[in-house]
């Protein structure tokens, strides 16, 4: 044992030796002789030292170290903030979307010009952007392997109907708000139809994963109320992204031809999905799994994903909605699902969602909401949007035989936008349909009427209690 450890002292002096060897016989060779380039001036030991502070500063703006600054400062605002909302009976997604609103120009560039301009400078955006596209791309894709098919089957007519109708009633209303509105905000050289339909889309949606949360930490999992709302959530997540890829295909087309031709192209991409990739994939899977080589199948999901997302990019749909439809054909074994999720939830929900949040929080200008009249056409974007959402999915539900308690709840369920609003709008944003105005008009009703969920959900149950007390 002594033995060994006298090989350390051995082995490093006699390298060590012989570095300095070298290093004492390369003293006596002869100095080069060729052109001495011109040496630069010599600075005092003053100068030399405010030379190194300033290097240091340039390396503070250096890209690199600039985005890791970036994502330190994004993380700690959004999980502050989460803890906060949790702390008021809300779900940390509305805390974190508050903190990437008020890292843009509407608190921290107005309170602190310079220190928002050196944190977050117009160059850097592109790299934040593509950090959260694919933190985007990961979620979508657990979003999609969260739904639960065989629930929407057992339940499908009156949750295909509540949804749809939750889906169609505000889109009409949006496209309605949109006919007045045109003139007065739509970008310049945008179409009426490029800026009704968006405007349709934006008031029709529900956030499915925070409707889920709600719902489990309510306590409704398994109860009549939960599984008909997240039913109907999840029929609507699908419905809805679905006339989203149409809605992307017709903006990016721009002619008639061209946008049926993209259509055409997504129809086959989807059907091809469903059934040809679906079942390879469930076989691959399977076999992946019976020999027990887990990362086989993890780097194929992974594979398959990515490319989805390509072609879905190349046609002209979004690449988040090829991942969100890989999501949707995984197999429904568990514990692939739970070792999938298990790798990218807590990279996606807690680094680079937030990423995504201040992105679109440096979009979100509310200092441009100025004037008296803009005000007015929020609170008519907000009227719009929850007697739609609020009121469409709760008169249905009532038609198709709920109680009104459990009616206006799945309303004021559904009524939750959330992250999938925000989504909506930044692609809109990024095809130049929406302008800065209407952008943040729509991000404020997509926290709005996400924060508000909960306090429905509370005034329902407390009118529930108190009237069950009456009659007792």
């Amino acid at each position: 044992m002594a033995k060994r450890f006298l090989w350390y002292p051995a082995i490093i002096g006699v390298f060590a030796a012989l570095i300095w060897l070298i290093l004492h016989k390369g003293q006596s060779l002869p100095l080069n002789t060729g052109v001495i380039p011109s040496s630069p001036q010599k600075h005092s030991i003053s100068q030399l030292s405010a030379e190194s502070w300033w290097q240091y500063l340039e390396n503070l703006r250096h890209p690199l170290s600039l985005l890791l600054l970036q994502i330190v400062v994004i993380t700690l605002a959004a999980r502050g903030a989460g803890i906060l909302a949790n702390k008021v009976r809300q779900p940390a997604v509305v805390g974190e979307i508050i903190a990437g609103v008020l890292l843009g120009p509407s608190l921290l560039g107005w309170v602190a010009p310079s220190f928002s301009a050196f944190l977050f400078p117009a160059d850097s955006l592109k790299n934040l952007q593509f950090l959260s596209q694919i933190g985007l791309a990961f979620f979508m894709f657990i979003v999609g392997m969260e739904l639960d098919l065989s629930k929407i089957r057992n339940k499908a007519h009156d949750a295909v109907m509540i949804s749809h109708a939750s889906i169609i009633i505000p889109f009409f209303l949006g496209v309605w708000l949109a006919y007045f509105l045109f003139t007065s905000f739509a970008p310049a050289g945008i179409s009426f139809l490029s800026f009704a339909l968006f405007m349709g889309i934006a008031m029709s949606v529900t956030a499915f994963p925070v409707l889920a949360r709600i719902v489990q930490e309510r306590k409704l999992t398994g109860t009549p109320l939960g599984t008909m709302a997240i039913t109907c959530a999840a029929a609507d997540d699908i419905t809805a992204w679905c006339i989203l890829a149409v809605v992307v295909a017709i903006v990016n087309a721009g002619g008639v031809l061209s946008a049926l031709i993209t259509i055409i192209l997504a129809i086959v991409f989807v059907a091809i999905m469903l059934l040809a990739v679906r079942p390879w994939l469930n076989r691959m899977i399977n076999r992946y799994l019976a020999r027990n080589k887990q990362k086989a199948a993890i780097s194929l999901v992974f594979l398959l994903l990515l490319m989805a997302a390509w072609v879905a990019e190349v046609i002209g749909i979004h690449a988040l909605f090829g991942a969100f439809l890989v999501g949707v054909i995984m197999p429904a074994k568990a514990d692939i699902k739970q070792l999938l999720t298990d790798k990218l939830e807590d990279v996606s929900v807690l680094l680079l969602l937030p990423i995504f949040f201040a992105f679109t929080g440096l979009r979100t200008h509310i200092g441009l909401l100025n004037q008296g009249h803009l005000w007015i056409v929020f609170g008519m974007i907000m009227l719009v949007a929850v007697s739609g959402k609020f009121g469409g999915s709760a008169v249905t539900a009532r038609l198709m035989g709920q109680t009104w308690r459990q009616s206006l709840s799945i309303g004021a369920l559904m009524n939750t936008r959330g992250l999938m609003e925000l989504v909506v709008l930044n692609i809109g944003y990024d095809l130049g349909v929406l302008s800065p105005e209407i952008f943040a008009m729509l991000v404020l009703m997509a926290l709005t009427t996400t924060f508000m969920t909960g306090p429905l959900l509370d005034i329902l149950a407390w009118s529930e209690h108190k009237k069950g007390m009456l009659t007792a």
